[in-house]
Order: C-alpha cells, then structure tokens, then sequence
C-alpha cells in the first residue's frame, strides 16, 4: 500500500483546492496563430479571464493581444522566432530596437514576464543558428537591463525534448553532448540571470513509439502500476512527471540543478489521420484534464516535490492552417466559437463564456442540484486493477492515513475496501469530474453512501 502523503502535502493540497476560482500562475496556455478563423483579440482575453489560467505564450509579439491583455493580471510570454536570431545576435541596436517596439509600449500594464528568442532552434536543421542563439539572447538581456528590465522580465530559448540524449530512466536523464559549448554557454547565461529552461514534453509522442494499453494509461495519468527508476527508486506514475525529471536530471548533471525549469508546451490532440495512433477527444480530456488537477495537487515530481512548475498547453484554439498531419490542427482546448472543445475544469465558474445570443430565450426553472454522489469499484474488478486504482490514487496529495494500519477504515483490512475509500477520496478532492471516477474504466459512481461504521467516505453534491 503506498505511504500517506505528509501532513503538509495534505495542508498545501486542500488550500490549493480552495483557490480554484481564482487564476493559478502554473496553469498557462499557448495562443497560436495559424488560423484563418480566430476571434478578436479581445474576444479571447475576455475567455481567458472566465478560466483560471494564469499565463499565456506567444510565438510573436501582436501588439493587438499584448494589448488585450493589459491590467488583465495574465502573465505574458512574447517570442521572437527563428528568423530574428541573425540580426539580434550581430547587433544589438536591433536587440534594442526589438524591446522598444515589443515590451515598452505595454509594459507594466500588460504583465509581460519572459521573452523566448526561438522555438526549438538546437533540434531544428538550420545548425547556422547554433553559434547565433545564445549572442541573440545575450543581447536582448542587455537592452532590458539598461532599460532597467532585466530583473523583471527574463529571456531564454525553447527546447524539444530532442535536446536530451537520454531521458529514461528519468534519473539517467542527460544533455545531447554534440550541442557542446552551446548548451554550456546557454546554461551559464540562465543560471547568471535566473532565467528558466523551458522545454517542450509531450507523453502522446512516448505513446506513439510504444503503443500499448500500460503506456497510455501511464501518459493519460490514468491508473497504472507505476513504473521504478533503478538508478533512485523512485517510483513514476505518468509520463509528465518522468520526462521534466529527466530534464531535471540533465541539467543537475551538468551543475546547473538551480536553474527554474518551465514547460513551455504540453499538449494532446483531439483528433488526427487515421493512421496517427492516440488522438482523440476521450484522450486529449483525460491528458490535459488529468495534468491540469496533477498540477493544482502541488505534489511536484519525485525529483522537485512539493511545487508544480509552470506549465503551458498547447494550445487555446485549434489552428486550421498549421501544416502535418490533421493532429497539428486539432490541440485546441477551445474552438474559435469561444466555446470549449471539451471540458478540463478551468473555468472560474460553471458556466463557460458563450456566443452571444441572438433570439430572446424563455426563462427555465432552474433544475434540482445532483444528490450526492460517491466512487466506488465497479463489481467483478481484480485486486491488481484496484491495488494499481489505490496506488496512484494515494500518490496524487490526498490523506490516504484513514486506510493504513489503526486508521478508521483499516477494516476491513482487504483490497477492495481500501481501493474504495482512495478511489471516492481521489475523486472529491480533485473536481468530482467523470473523468476523475474512470480509472480504466474500473470505476463507477452511486448515490448510496458507502460509509460504515466510524469510517466516513467523504461526499457531496456534484
């Protein structure tokens, strides 16, 4: 049976889920652009402040969104792309010129707090970039500091997970070392700024290359078995958490453990060719709904416990004019009707922001609230599933102390009675969401309280 959480593990989840109104700065998202279809800049920033993301990334600067978001208190990612670098690294008057046009006409009313010089510039195939990236940087920080900026707004670069040579297990996790002197000098410059290193993970692309049920329900956050790293013994239960900590790992080995690691995309397609394995609307829900309560848990990963790092999905909308194949287009967590593409919770309230009407509508009494419900295994599941339900339900935060030895629902002292109890508790602190009463389909709710004796089952009202 896994270990009850610490009494501040339990203190910091339940002041987490008493904040859930309010916007979480580890919750970001990407807003692409490559759409024909999108609507008005402050169309979308009124959406962003009904949900409770609290950051937003930019592949550019659009002055129309910079501005949308002005005393919006949304923190504001802008980039400058690949094709910028040549001319920000041999001059920095364009380096100036950049944050004169880019950051001071918005700046502090619009809360812009990093600058990405390119997107994923070490793995892509133009290597002219590779000596150019890191002078780029180096010159876009000096004309924040002279402007008096540098210590408010940071600057880095972002990676793919490509950047990694080895990443499992996570421990073993290390920097490919043909990127030698550049990635040295790169992690030098973070650390002396205490700029982040921001990286791109995306378990759907672990699943793609190993396709089995296990592998996704480890990627999806689903139960699961877990998974052991042999070179700490710390045990993994998705797929998230295993590659920031391979990142973790890398940079540790190469001295730099204190440099603030941040996830620059993340995301699961909603639907794809049919030839792409792991698209779906039931899977894009599961990953990005799961990763969105794994970070409001603030469990962190084995490696970096007790915090989540900030994290950005890709994306807001989907975008019809991205080229690949159909998945590329369909990672939107909301469709350009304003409307969501599936619910994952982030709305500040239960109703989410929706076209306006046109038509006068009758006014409805309004219905019932839900009697309260409960989440329980369903009949006939095996002591391995539910072992695997209670293992991962007892490692995401909750207060597992109830069902360990002299607790009030130690008895009866069986599988089945101690899965319940996890299961229902995992299932009322983290939404009460279908999705959190699945567990591989193991899990059923019910209205009849499973309470006996002194061993209260909590519960209430969905």
């Amino acid at each position: 049976m896994a270990t009850a959480p610490s009494f501040l593990f339990f203190l910091s989840l339940f002041a987490t889920t008493l904040t859930f109104a309010d916007s979480q700065s580890f919750i970001g998202v990407n807003y692409g652009q490559l759409a024909d279809n999108l609507p008005p800049p402050d169309a979308t920033a009124n959406l962003l402040k009904s949900t409770t993301i609290g950051k937003v990334r930019l592949y550019g600067a659009d002055p129309a969104i910079i501005k949308s978001l002005a005393n919006s208190g949304i923190g504001l990612v802008i980039g400058a792309s690949n094709a910028d670098i040549p001319t920000l690294a041999s001059d920095p008057n364009s380096a100036t010129q950049w944050v004169n046009s880019n950051v001071l006409p918005y700046y502090p009313a619009t809360n812009i707090s990093l600058i990405t010089i390119g997107n994923e510039v070490l793995t892509s195939n133009d290597q002219s970039l590779f000596s150019q990236l890191v002078p780029a940087i180096r010159n876009v920080q000096n004309a924040l500091n002279a402007m008096s900026l540098g210590q408010k707004i940071k600057v880095s670069t972002v990676h793919s997970m490509a950047v990694l040579s080895r990443s499992e297990p996570p421990s073993s996790g290390s920097l490919n070392p043909a990127l030698g002197d550049t990635m040295k000098q790169l992690l030098s410059f973070l650390s002396d700024n205490k700029s982040p290193f921001t990286i791109n993970p995306y378990p759907i692309f672990a699943y793609q290359s190993d396709p089995r049920p296990e592998t996704l329900a480890f990627c999806l956050f689903h139960p699961n078995a877990g998974r052991v790293d042999n070179g700490n013994g710390k045990l993994y239960t998705n797929m998230f958490d295993a590659q920031v900590d391979a990142v973790y790992s890398a940079l540790s080995a190469m001295g730099f453990q204190d440099i603030e690691i941040v996830v620059a995309e993340t995301g699961w397609p909603s639907r794809g060719d049919t030839n792409e394995v792991g698209p779906s609307v039931e899977n894009a829900k599961a990953y990005n709904g799961n990763l969105i309560t794994h970070l409001r848990s603030l469990v962190g990963t084995p490696l970096m416990p007790a915090k989540s790092v900030d994290t950005y999905i890709f994306a807001l909308y989907d975008e019809d004019l991205k080229p690949g194949p159909a998945s590329e287009r369909a990672f939107g967590l909301f469709k350009t009707d304003l409307t969501m593409s599936y619910d994952v919770a982030l709305a500040k309230s239960s109703q989410q922001p929706q076209a306006p009407s046109t038509s006068p509508t009758t006014p409805v009494t309004p219905a019932p609230s839900t009697a309260a419900q409960w989440c329980v295994p369903k009949v006939g599941v095996s002591d391995v599933q539910l072992q695997a339900n209670m293992d991962y339900a007892c490692s995401q935060g909750i207060d597992c102390s109830p069902i360990q030895a002299g607790g009030a629902c130690f008895e009866p002292n069986i599988v089945a009675s101690h899965a319940a109890f996890a299961m229902n508790l995992y299932y009322q602190k983290f939404g009460k969401n279908p999705w959190n009463c699945d567990f591989s389909q193991s899990a059923t709710l019910t209205a009849q309280n499973p309470s006996y004796n002194a061993c209260v089952y909590p519960g209430g009202s969905t």
